[in-house]
């Protein structure tokens, strides 16, 4: 076995944040890595992370962790607007790299770091977890295997609950331009597992609306004005001929969860989570030449973490870290690279374009 591949965590807070609930706990039980450093802005919050995670150094300043000697790669684990600088400066620095999506704020950054990640030959993997979650990957290759034949229609629901309060570490997510709201974020990754298992899309048509425009946050009993999109609905076509339909949205009570269903001559394929496809669990069904659905197992060989490996949030981000090792090792390894991310930023910028426009629009690149 090959060394373990030596990493800095950048956003490493041992109480909050996606790194805490995510990242730390999967890297932990990821025996192709070490977590060699990791990286807060303050050096109390990084010394207490290095304590808890078993880290063998401390960093308050991402640029000192990156010219480390001893760091062979990095995860940049913030707040997206932090995403195109840090993630810039870590290709710079010729480490291989792991940020979270949204890759950038805008597809002009995320189509620089792709080029710079190419021109530095380093491995960049963008945090689109669905794609190596193990019930999509089976899904993908039910698909591909004809278990529907020709696909004649698909559809993608996730309907998520609670967007009439904040705590005040997250209403900065309410500021439409800043990046993490319901269209990139529960749209980002719900759409991309469908493109994925389904294929491309050639044509959108949308709503992309606010429906709650005021959050309360509730520190400070404060009502914000939000211009983030909560209700995301679009109607379009597949490349491979197939109609389409998305509904994602976060609504006040009682969110229903997701389902993508996938229609073709031969059957049908259903998979289901009490939450996005990236976090929670996916239970698949399917039907071939009658109307009863059946529960389809999903084979151990798609799950590459070990058993330690807890359940939730780490999971899918433990799967990505092995594909990401497999790759940094020089081995085959299938993950979305930042040029997938880029082809996602396209996507929802159409969605965007459709609904301001009030026309379809060619997803085409």
């Amino acid at each position: 076995m090959a060394d373990p591949i030596r990493l800095g965590i950048i956003g490493a807070s041992p109480t909050v944040g996606w790194a805490h609930r995510s990242h730390l706990p999967a890297i932990a039980a990821s025996p192709e890595f070490e977590l060699t450093g990791v990286c807060t802005t303050r050096m109390e919050t990084a010394e207490e992370a290095k304590k808890q995670y078993g880290a063998r150094l401390a960093f308050d300043d991402y640029k000192a962790m990156l010219a480390h000697p001893e760091i062979d790669a990095v995860a940049v684990v913030l707040r997206v607007p932090s995403h195109y600088q840090i993630t810039k400066d870590a290709l710079n620095a010729g480490k291989h790299v792991f940020t979270e999506w949204p890759l950038g704020a805008t597809i002009e950054e995320a189509t620089e770091l792709a080029e710079l990640a190419k021109a530095k030959g380093v491995r960049a993997v963008v945090g689109l977890q669905a794609r190596v979650a193990p019930a999509i990957m089976h899904l993908k290759d039910l698909v591909e295997d004809g278990y529907v034949g020709e696909i004649t229609s698909c559809s993608m629901r996730l309907i998520r609950g609670g967007v009439l309060e904040r705590v005040a570490g997250r209403t900065w997510q309410r500021d439409d331009e800043l990046g993490a709201t319901t269209l990139t974020i529960a749209a980002g990754h719900s759409i991309d597992a469908l493109r994925f298992v389904a294929g491309d899309f050639s044509e959108v048509s949308s709503i992309v609306s606010t429906q709650v425009s005021q959050w309360l946050e509730t520190e400070t009993q404060q009502m914000l004005d939000v211009t983030a999109p909560d209700n995301i609905i679009i109607s379009g076509r597949l490349t491979n001929g197939a109609v389409v339909s998305v509904h994602v949205a976060s609504n006040p009570w009682a969110g229903s969860g997701y389902r993508m269903e996938i229609y073709g001559r031969k059957g049908t394929l259903v998979a289901t989570s009490e939450d996005s496809p990236q976090l929670g669990e996916v239970f698949l069904q399917g039907a071939q030449g009658n109307d009863r659905l059946e529960d389809i197992k999903v084979p151990d060989k798609y799950t590459n973490v070990l058993e330690g490996m807890p359940k939730g949030a780490p999971r899918n981000v433990g799967q990505m870290y092995y594909q990401f090792g497999q790759a940094i090792n020089g081995q085959q390894a299938d993950f979305p690279t930042f040029d997938t991310a880029v082809d996602l930023h396209r996507l929802i910028d159409s969605i965007r374009l459709a609904s301001n426009e009030g026309r379809a629009v060619s997803t085409a690149s």
